[in-house]
């Protein structure tokens, strides 16, 4: 939902822009390098959206008929529309976590099969989340833990890191601490980033150039993007400077609102800039909360999983999270 800063909108005016179809707009390749530097990867891709960023990667890890070892909230699964099963082949063996937000070895090493039994398929690829789609974060040990695990069996991982910035951040880590633990990471710049339009998707040079090829299967070879590519440049800079106000307007927000009787509120699992609440009260509800609030023209997503999902961002400032505090009091 973040707009463009009028700084975005001068660099999307004055990019030099090229063919990037033929590998030629050098704003899209100065974007690639900056991402792969920052991730501590070889080569970075340009892909459109979060979800193409994806899918390319599970394109280029997974052969039909493998399955692919992830959370069963993940972000892959309950909001990219079954693509990895009806492009690539691949069968999702979702995993619940048992002892935290986030997988460990221990959720991941029963299902890891090497394909030997002509019954079972073979385990393909590790997919992981970080930060999760619920707002908290995974820390880089039981990261660590898996790339061990995966190493040992042979297998690949790719990280949905589409808010890896803000899971650093959280975790006080730089954000190749958290990609190096991955053989490919996604980010998305059009979030908390700000940018209007875009990801990136980074790896060795062999992952990324099969990966191009597999973002030309999906309609993703743009020509003179440089003007996409120039805010998106602004996003890893000055949109990351931005994430710790985004974090310690989550953090009030969440204390304001968990001081109002009938709202639930897990402070705990306020590690990003998302809160959740669910409304406890007689004659009460998170469906009749969200068009309460949107009269007062504050927007927020329909309940998901039964609850509302109140994010922090550029185009939210602490007086604003004050209003939203008085409207939720108002509604109760």
């Amino acid at each position: 939902m973040t707009l463009p800063t009028e700084a975005m909108r001068q660099a999307m005016a004055s990019a030099e822009v090229g063919d990037d179809v033929c590998n030629e707009d050098p704003t899209v390749q100065r974007l690639e390098a900056q991402g792969a530097q920052i991730l501590g990867k070889e080569a970075a891709l340009f892909v459109a959206s979060g979800v193409m960023g994806n899918q390319c990667a599970l394109g280029v890890h997974g052969k039909p008929g493998e399955e692919v070892i992830l959370p069963e909230a993940c972000h892959v699964v309950e909001h990219e529309n079954a693509t990895v099963a009806s492009l690539w082949g691949l069968v999702t063996r979702t995993v619940t976590p048992t002892r935290a937000t986030y997988l460990l070895p221990e959720d991941i090493e029963p299902r890891l099969r090497r394909g030997d039994d002509l019954h079972e398929p073979r385990t393909g690829l590790i997919v992981l989340e970080n930060a999760l789609s619920d707002g908290t974060v995974m820390p880089v040990e039981p990261m660590r833990q898996i790339r061990a695990l995966a190493d040992d069996f042979g297998v690949k991982i790719h990280l949905d890191g589409a808010r890896l910035f803000n899971a650093a951040l959280s975790l006080g880590v730089e954000p190749v601490e958290i990609a190096s633990q991955v053989d490919s990471v996604m980010i998305c710049l059009s979030k908390g980033l700000g940018a209007p339009v875009g990801s990136l998707l980074a790896g060795d040079e062999r992952f990324v150039e099969a990966a191009r090829r597999r973002r030309k299967m999906l309609g993703g070879g743009m020509r003179q993007v440089g003007v996409l590519a120039a805010p998106a440049i602004l996003a890893l800079t000055d949109g990351r400077a931005r994430l710790a106000t985004d974090h310690e307007n989550a953090r009030l927000l969440a204390r304001g609102l968990s001081s109002l009787k009938g709202v639930v509120l897990d402070l705990a699992s306020v590690q990003t800039n998302m809160v959740w609440i669910r409304i406890d009260r007689p004659g009460k509800s998170c469906d009749d909360l969200v068009h309460f609030l949107a009269q007062r023209g504050i927007h927020t997503y329909p309940p998901m999983h039964r609850a509302v999902r109140f994010v922090t961002s550029s185009q939210v400032e602490a007086e604003d999270i004050a209003v939203l505090i008085e409207a939720v009091a108002d509604y109760l």
